[in-house]
């Protein structure tokens, strides 16, 4: 279990008689890009809430780097990095306030994150970090939020669809990244609707569909769940949530 960075027992969610989240089970090793991918409300954002702390779960139980949340929820936040699908960052702060803002709250050593901030900044062309953040486009907050976790260097990152939003460029930049730090050791769990992200960077995907953990495992895995012979990404999550009727959908429409 040393080698388990997010692990998740039954977890579910409910709203009133609503299930968002329905008995999820997750084990999720050290060094691992883990794509969590599902149609729009399907649960991908509540499950990704109730992992970092933020929601808590009707039933079920979180360890995240062998620590119960229950327990240590504070040395979880500490030690994990978090980007929202929608920024939610203080607009009347500047870019530079709101990361010194993040290097007192996380008490970090000046000497060594300013080096890296400048190196990401460089990196994603955030030249705005004067302006204020009211000012921003949602890719300039995007690019905003990710500097403010990777310059941390988290063990764990929980990236919620982190690609909408930027330019090409620092898509694939954010790619790279994350790929390095996957190597270096660190657990990434992120959401996406680009599937072709999902297909080229996680080691396994899980699908989720209505609340429940409906597949999981590596593309060849999930390649042998399809009845239709499917092997791209695209073609499986479609087939496997119950979306394969697009092309008479659009025939419809003509």
């Amino acid at each position: 279990m040393d080698n388990i960075s997010i692990l998740a027992k039954n977890l579910t969610k409910k709203f009133g008689n609503y299930t968002a989240v329905d008995k999820i089970n997750l084990s999720i090793k050290k060094g691992e890009i883990y794509g969590f991918l599902g149609p729009n409300g399907a649960g991908k954002t509540t499950t990704i809430r109730m992992l970092t702390g933020t929601l808590t779960p009707t039933a079920g139980e979180i360890s995240i780097l062998g620590l119960p949340m229950t327990e240590y929820e504070l040395e979880i936040k500490r030690r994990i990095g978090v980007v929202p699908d929608e920024p939610k960052i203080y607009e009347g702060l500047r870019g530079r306030e709101f990361l010194d803002f993040i290097i007192g709250v996380y008490n970090l050593d000046k000497d060594t994150i300013l080096p890296r901030v400048e190196e990401l900044t460089s990196a994603f062309v955030v030249d705005y970090l004067e302006d204020y953040i009211g000012d921003y486009s949602h890719g300039m907050s995007q690019k905003l939020m990710l500097i403010s976790v990777l310059m941390r260097e988290p063990e764990v990152m929980f990236l919620d669809e982190p690609t909408v939003g930027l330019d090409a460029r620092a898509a694939r930049i954010l790619k790279e990244l994350l790929n390095k730090y996957a190597k270096e050791g660190a657990t990434i769990f992120l959401t996406t609707h680009v599937l072709e992200i999902a297909e080229k960077m996680c080691n396994r995907i899980g699908i989720i569909d209505k609340g429940l953990l409906i597949a999981e495992g590596s593309l060849e895995e999930l390649q042998h769940l399809s009845n239709e012979g499917h092997t791209s990404l695209e073609d499986l999550f479609l087939e496997l949530t119950g979306n394969e009727n697009v092309r008479e959908i659009v025939e419809a429409l003509k």
